[in-house]
């Protein structure tokens, strides 16, 4: 997954015995940066093109962001890692069409922003800035690392009282976790990693590691969930949709598909179907898990996507299979 991840290897355990400063900040540099750049398709260009681009400034970068419809009912989009805003343009079609007004954005080291790498922490200050300038969201829609972030933001004042995840990371263990088996570093380097973030980049905020975690949320009394998760998501297993949906209790219902994977479930016509519903229609009552087996769009091209804030890993699935839609007790 790393090029040259032995000679890495190697040399982060080996610093973060005799030089812990030194192998913390150079694990951090690996942890924060995508494995690959998600270009835009060709089926995505047309309704990119319509948008409003403008810009934001993050750690020295011009994170592109983009809007569309008359300003009314902002809606957030926000994407995962090693990918892009347009990878949930079937989103911002459905929104426009039912007049709302989404708001996207490219992460730094992301679609068309400029950078090599971005983090949590700056995915948070994107979203406080759009929502400075939209205003409270109407609702926000987000994939995988999308998920954690957002919900990060949620906690640091960005306010909505809608909230769309798809395969999303609950956990930021599961980031941690991914990385340290990709290169095969051992405990100490992790640790260093952490006392790095601690230390340097959030020196003001105390335990802000342990804040990272969604599912260590006591739920917002004031947050509607709607949920989606693929029972064969190979790189967020769908354990992390039902911490979720645990943590926020009746305010939350899962929504599991299968055949649909990590990606093609953001093109799958009824999951969009269903998320938009969710956005216009009254708050629904009791928690509840579904189950759909549906057919999942061809031609989706698979994205790189590493596991970590550093990768979210990149299977290629095969087409999904029919099925019938169906309740299930949560």
């Amino acid at each position: 997954m790393y090029p040259m991840a032995p000679l890495i290897r190697t040399a982060l355990n080996a610093a973060a015995r005799i030089a812990p400063g030194v192998a913390g900040r150079q694990a951090f540099r690996l942890f924060v940066r995508p494995l690959g750049r998600a270009r835009l398709k060709p089926g995505e260009r047309a309704l990119f093109d319509t948008a409003r681009t403008g810009h934001v400034r993050v750690g020295g970068e011009e994170v592109v962001t983009y809007a569309w419809g008359d300003g009314r009912r902002p809606v957030l989009i926000v994407h995962g890692w090693s990918s892009r805003a347009s990878r949930l343009g079937a989103f911002v079609d459905a929104l426009l069409a039912r007049g709302f007004s989404p708001v996207a954005f490219d992460a730094p080291g992301h679609g068309a922003s400029p950078g090599r790498a971005s983090n949590i922490l700056e995915y948070r200050r994107i979203i406080r800035e759009l929502h400075a300038r939209h205003g409270d969201f109407d609702a926000i829609v987000a994939h995988s690392f999308g998920v954690i972030a957002s919900l990060f933001a949620l906690r640091g004042g960005v306010r909505t009282t809608r909230f769309v995840g798809i395969g999303g990371v609950a956990s930021f263990d599961l980031l941690v976790q991914g990385f340290q088996a990709g290169l095969g570093v051992d405990d100490r380097v992790v640790r260093r990693m952490r006392e790095h973030v601690e230390r340097r980049l959030a020196p003001n905020e105390p335990g802000i590691w342990d804040r990272f975690d969604a599912d260590r949320d006591k739920g917002r009394p004031d947050l509607d969930l709607l949920l989606f998760h693929d029972e064969d998501d190979d790189m967020v297993p769908v354990v992390h949709s039902r911490r979720l949906a645990r943590v926020h209790g009746d305010r939350a219902r899962l929504v599991v598909t299968r055949g649909l994977g990590h990606r093609r479930i953001l093109l799958d016509p009824e999951v969009v179907r269903e998320a938009v519903e969710f956005l216009t229609a009254p708050a629904a009552a009791g928690p509840t898990e579904a189950a759909t087996a549906g057919t999942a769009p061809v031609g989706a091209a698979a994205e790189a996507a590493p596991v970590g804030v550093a990768a979210e890993a990149a299977p290629v699935g095969a087409a999904a299979g029919e099925g019938e839609r169906r309740a299930v007790a949560g």
